[in-house]
């Protein structure tokens, strides 16, 4: 059976089935992750490019830590260290990329859509890693992982809550989706200002009171609040928004036995999150740093080879045992 998609452009693009099987795939590249040797020769003599034009840290460290780990040659490629900053189009730095004869492009923009344009226009895998405030499927896919691991792959009838900054978080947007998907209750908190239009239309619950919000939660995940995104005027302020929408220990009582807390980083501790409850038993934030090189390890695999094998071929093409 071949791994029919050329391109991860958005978790919309996948099937729950396809999302089980990534999740599997990634499982199994989880325990390479804590041997003493950690590489593998599954794509020994592919190559994929980082391109990122926006800041990141654990993003483009765990493509470049998956790639590696799978014996891939990764080149990190900057906006500032690229002809973008010289006034070349990025329809010409892809062609210019495409030449090269990369296997696989991962690509961070600002700009909503620049993955679809390069998917479009090259022949060669391109997977998003984030563009303006449309998508970001690899981290909906981590924390899917990070959760499926927590309640053992049973997503029915559990509920998540969503809380911060939704309006500018692609995040949000791709969890959304894919957390309906796989069978949970979504739940929206933040202020007015920073909820995005016509969420009517979208399959949640929404919430403006934090404490309200928590009732009976399973899982909570805070999002960074994005102020360079951010129109001045939509907040009064740090400290009014953290009294307000910051969650800490106190409000963990409402929410569900066993509930677990998660964020996408990076953390501004004090201010959506208490720095207690980041560093508590209840925080998952560091697992989900460590289930992004997993996940990113199987989406190289599969979108660089098209191949979808089963449990036992995953095992053999990447020396684990069955």
């Amino acid at each position: 059976m071949q791994w029919k998609h050329k391109d991860l452009l958005d978790v919309s693009q996948l099937s729950e089935g396809e999302v089980r099987h990534i999740l599997a795939t990634a499982a199994y590249f989880r325990e390479i992750n804590s041997r003493p040797v950690k590489k593998v020769p599954t794509l020994k003599g592919r190559s994929v490019v980082l391109f990122f034009a926006e800041p990141s840290t654990r993003t483009k460290t765990s493509f470049d830590m998956a790639g590696k780990r799978l014996s891939a040659d990764t080149f990190a490629l900057a906006k500032s260290g690229s002809s973008l900053v010289k006034g070349e189009t990025l329809k010409d730095t892809a062609l210019t990329l495409q030449a090269m004869n990369p296997d696989g492009i991962v690509i961070r923009h600002s700009s909503s859509g620049a993955a679809q344009f390069l998917a479009e226009r090259l022949d060669c895998s391109v997977i998003n890693a984030g563009d303006g405030r449309h998508a970001h499927p690899t981290q909906a896919l981590l924390d899917a992982l990070t959760l499926s691991r927590r309640w053992k792959g049973d997503f029915a009838g559990k509920t998540v809550l969503i809380l911060g900054d939704i309006a500018h978080s692609r995040v949000a947007r791709s969890n959304v989706l894919l957390l309906t998907l796989l069978g949970a209750r979504v739940r929206l908190c933040g202020p007015r200002t920073l909820l995005p239009p016509r969420l009517d239309a979208w399959p949640v619950e929404v919430f403006s009171d934090l404490s309200a919000a928590c009732k009976g939660a399973d899982a909570i995940m805070c999002l960074r609040l994005q102020l360079e995104r951010q129109q001045a005027g939509l907040l009064p302020g740090l400290r009014e928004y953290a009294r307000t929408f910051g969650l800490s220990e106190r409000h963990m009582a409402a929410a569900a036995p066993g509930c677990c807390v998660l964020h996408p980083g990076p953390i501004n501790r004090g201010v959506e999150i208490g720095s207690a409850l980041a560093d508590s038993a209840e925080s998952l934030i560091l697992e989900q740093v460590e289930n992004g090189v997993a996940v990113r390890m199987a989406l190289l695999f599969l979108y660089l080879t098209r191949k979808s094998p089963d449990a036992a071929q995953v095992a053999a093409q990447s020396g684990m045992p069955e």
